[in-house]
């Protein structure tokens, strides 16, 4: 006989015996699921069962070897639709195989063979374990099915760009919409230039009255609009300023930007940023546009947002506080997402250059809240607001290096520059000045030795 013997042919007639090997055949089950059908059943279904459960820790010890040498590989691999898709059949076929593993075990074991007082908690003890490890595989299913949605929805197809002078520059508009509000507008426009290597990132804050606005040459509204957009009251809708570019160009001139439509866009968008790339002076690769009403859903998905809040703020209401219905009170608040949302659009009592600089605030504030627990445990939430919050034209293909990129932006502080008040003049402002100011932001001079003395 076999060392397996006293597993696979024991004494039937002992109970102490069958206890003991029950419990033995349990644990193996765990440890290394099919070895107790190897040792005690069918072993050709262990044999599946154990080179299932190897090739499973064979891959997460490869992924996590990668992932310490080259992190970029693992999230590029995590945020394409097929290796999702792979991943979420993959973990379903093993949660199967665990089921049937376990269920095969309970029979080996025949519990009616045990002691009384043990086979309750020897059959208490797989099942536990089997719901356990099934209902992980089967969550980490739903969420490889949510991000491979999610990830479609707001992603598509599209080529790959290089840095610009080592930077990714990418154009960031809050859109104010919401249920009070009809259509959408850019309510908040940045640019974020990020280095491409070390992921420190420059955040340039435009006020929403700047004007006039210069036009990229490239761009079909500089033809029309040559010395820039507002240029002694010149444009198209009632107020001549940078946020009014989005408007015209969506209901007059769309007819510019045939192409939009294919490439994630719309012609508001792409008239924003050749004016941003014009005011800046700055090349923009990718744009993102944020929904303030999807913003709301965000936040409450990751469980709301700590701030410091400086100034009480009204909810609701007009310039004269008629109808306000709440109060966001100073001091150290945690936000949900309606009162996040009210953080960054309320007006009274502050200026233009308020809101932005609050806006900024939650920005950072969700930014180093983002976390990978946080992230997984709703992870649902967070993928369905997305889809609502989010549209850029960022390529499904560029995402595992903008998250790698990113991870690296999180550990070290944003740089700010605000093209505002008293630093710059919205009605009058010089352009000369601005793109001097961008550069020393984005790539400022290093110091010779001599001068550092």
């Amino acid at each position: 006989m076999s060392i397996a013997s006293p597993i696979r042919f024991p004494d039937t007639a002992s109970a102490h015996t069958m206890t003991k090997r029950g419990w033995w055949l349990v644990g193996l089950n765990v440890l290394l699921p099919g070895s107790a059908q190897v040792v005690a059943g069918d072993r050709r279904l262990g044999r599946v069962g154990i080179f299932a459960t190897l090739l499973l820790w064979l891959l997460v010890l490869v992924a996590l070897v990668v992932y310490l040498i080259w992190p970029t590989v693992i999230y590029t691999l995590f945020t394409q639709a097929v290796s999702l898709w792979v991943v979420q059949i993959a973990l379903v076929l093993y949660a199967v195989l665990w089921v049937v593993l376990t269920l095969d075990t309970l029979r080996l074991v025949r519990l009616v063979r045990t002691k009384s007082n043990a086979r309750g908690w020897i059959a208490a003890f797989a099942v536990l374990i089997m719901v356990g490890l099934t209902c992980t595989a089967g969550y980490g299913s739903v969420v490889a099915g949510s991000a491979r949605g999610a990830l479609g929805d707001i992603f598509s197809a599209g080529p790959s760009q290089a840095p610009i002078d080592g930077r990714y520059n990418i154009m960031l508009l809050g859109g104010d919409a919401g249920p009070d509000r009809e259509g959408l507008r850019p309510d908040s426009m940045s640019v974020v230039s990020i280095d491409a290597n070390t992921g420190q990132a420059v955040t340039i804050g435009l006020p929403r009255d700047l004007d006039p606005v210069p036009f990229s040459t490239d761009s079909p509204m500089y033809a029309l609009y040559p010395n820039g957009y507002g240029y002694k009251g010149r444009c198209d809708v009632d107020v001549c300023q940078l946020n009014s570019i989005y408007t015209e160009a969506t209901v007059y001139k769309s007819a510019l930007y045939p192409d939009a439509k294919q490439q994630n866009s719309d012609p508001g968008i792409e008239s924003m940023r050749d004016a941003l790339e014009g005011a800046t002076g700055l090349k923009i690769q990718y744009y993102v546009l944020i929904d303030m009403q999807g913003f709301a859903d965000l936040v409450d998905a990751l469980g709301g947002v700590d701030v410091t809040v400086k100034d009480k703020l009204p909810i609701g209401g007009d310039e004269n506080l008629n109808g306000v219905i709440d109060w966001i009170q100073p001091g150290k608040q945690h936000l949900n997402g309606y009162y996040a949302q009210w953080f960054a659009r309320s007006r009274h009592g502050t200026s233009d250059y308020d809101r932005m600089a609050r806006q900024r605030q939650l920005q950072d504030a969700i930014l180093k809240q983002v976390n990978p627990v946080n992230v997984v445990s709703k992870f649902q939430g967070i993928a369905a607001a997305g889809t609502q919050v989010v549209k850029t034209d960022i390529p499904q293909s560029m995402l595992g290096y903008f998250v790698d990129l990113g991870m690296k932006t999180r550990k070290l502080p944003v740089k700010q520059l605000e093209l505002v008040p008293p630093t710059i003049d919205p009605a009058h402002p010089d352009y000369t000045q601005i793109h001097q100011l961008v550069q020393d932001a984005v790539a400022p001079a290093t110091p010779s030795p001599t001068s550092a003395k």
